[in-house]
């Protein structure tokens, strides 16, 4: 018992600086996040104070309205931090990536898989609405990394379901703060076992590339591939 309490009280100020930092960062985005938090908890709290009074109980109603105006604070901190977490993230190389890291589980992440000199880049993910690629970059550069990518992963795994975000703000592109929502409104057509035999695939084939050895100076032309592997002696 001891030590669940020495681990508790260590874990609480870790907890606490959590939230200071994160307050911290969401007034730098949102400079009226410490009003708002204030009119929300006391709006709450006077108002369940004031019927206390009225019927007579006002200890009663005022713990249940201190309670409620702690938990709404809560509430509306937490969407306040994400927003402003969102609005830093967007435009940022990587974005996207980071929040495919959170969609949850059932997910693989593959960030990277496609890049381009001018960092447009697209990563995948696996779940069980099949294989989702996500670009982030410039639109007209990133649209034929995005085609080349999908059509590589419909060759590869022809009966899996392809689709394909792109992140922006721009029409038909998917915001950062709605990529996750978009992701899990997807249909779900694959099964447990079907997702992890997608996944191993996809592993194998990228693991086959890198492993693949690459001539060291340029191909001579009219020099052609050989069709078959080696024969058998």
């Amino acid at each position: 018992m001891a030590r669940k309490d020495t681990a508790a009280d260590a874990a609480n100020p870790g907890r606490l600086k959590q939230i200071a930092l994160t307050y911290k960062m969401t007034r730098r985005a949102d400079k009226k996040i410490g009003l708002v938090l204030a009119a929300v908890g006391i709006s709450i709290f006077g108002v369940f104070l004031a019927i206390g009074f009225l019927i007579g109980h006002p200890v009663y109603l005022g713990i249940l309205g201190l309670l409620l105006a702690f938990l709404a604070s809560a509430i509306v901190f937490g969407r306040r931090a994400e927003r402003a977490a969102f609005g830093q993230m967007e435009g940022q190389p990587g974005a996207a990536a980071a929040v495919l890291d959170n969609v949850g589980r059932g997910w693989t992440t593959t960030p990277a898989v496609a890049m381009n000199r001018s960092q447009d880049v697209v990563h995948r993910a696996v779940g069980k609405a099949g294989i989702v690629l996500v670009a982030e970059g410039n639109p007209n550069r990133v649209k034929s990394l995005l085609a080349a990518e999908k059509r590589k992963m419909n060759r590869i795994v022809a009966d899996v379901p392809v689709h394909d975000l792109m992140v922006g703000t721009g029409e038909g592109q998917v915001e950062l703060k709605r990529l996750r929502t978009t992701m899990l409104k997807l249909p779900r057509v694959l099964t447990g076992p079907q997702v992890t035999a997608t996944n191993d695939r996809l592993r194998a084939m990228g693991d086959l590339m890198s492993n693949m050895p690459l001539p060291k100076g340029p191909m001579p032309k009219g020099m052609k591939l050989p069709k078959g592997g080696p024969k058998a002696r």
